[in-house]
């Protein structure tokens, strides 16, 4: 017989680059993303999103 349970995912840490950008979307929310137009789309779903600053430091 098969189990029924589910298997875990294992996720990676995320890895910033140098495109990368800092995103808050709640007090305990932070994600990291290439473009801009990216932030657009988490503004839609979190309306108090905020740039942090760009993930590597000393990017601009």
């Amino acid at each position: 017989m098969s189990s029924s349970r589910k298997e875990k995912v294992m996720y990676r840490p995320a890895q910033a680059d140098e495109d990368c950008i800092k995103v808050r979307l709640d007090h305990r929310t932070i994600v990291l993303i290439k473009s801009m137009k990216k932030f657009a789309y988490w503004k839609e779903k979190y309306p108090d999103a905020e740039v942090i600053e760009p993930a590597v430091p000393g990017k601009k």
